[in-house]
């Protein structure tokens, strides 16, 4: 199961990088203009992916069995408090901590053993309500809510006319 995460933490850190290469073709002006997403502009929605991203990251780190290093830079962030939270002020801000949480995952999906997945994890929403999961029904939910979002932003370049290319996970499948 180890190597299914591991790929999706790896397709996830292509695709971000080819959202950073396409936000880098539009100015200032057009990440930050509302466009009637969810999450308001393009820069909402990446904002949005980090936000969700260091919630789950503190979450996991919470639950931490004693060899998640990789997740301390992640912990030791400011916790988020609002899903809409204005993480990073500009594309910069936003790349520096994209990439930190990129390495954060792969680097702690690499330290998973055997029965982690199958971990209950407690931990409270940003309601506060207490919740019990299995590690990898969240992880699965993790991976899918970044998958998401970024179709949405995707989806805001294409309307601008910037091509983010190719995102289909079936390019980062190995070959049998």
């Amino acid at each position: 199961m180890r190597d299914h995460f591991a790929l999706l933490a790896d397709y996830n850190q292509w695709m971000n990088t080819s959202l950073h290469a396409a936000a880098g073709q539009l100015g200032a002006d057009a990440l930050v203009e509302p466009r009637g997403a969810f999450f308001g502009s393009i820069l909402g929605t990446l904002n949005h992916l980090v936000v969700a991203d260091t919630i789950w990251l503190q979450r996991f780190a919470a639950n931490d069995p004693g060899h998640w290093q990789p997740l301390r830079a992640v912990a030791a962030l400011p916790p988020p408090r609002r899903l809409d939270e204005a993480a990073c002020a500009d594309l910069d801000a936003w790349w520096v901590r994209r990439q930190l949480l990129d390495q954060a995952i792969s680097a702690w999906i690499r330290t998973l053993q055997p029965g982690d997945p199958e971990r209950i994890l407690e931990y409270r929403n940003m309601a506060g309500q207490a919740h019990r999961r299995r590690l990898s029904h969240l992880l699965l939910h993790f991976f899918n809510h970044q998958a998401h979002h970024r179709g949405q932003a995707t989806t805001l370049f294409h309307q601008l006319g910037v091509d983010v290319g190719p995102t289909d996970l079936l390019l980062r499948l190995p070959a049998a």
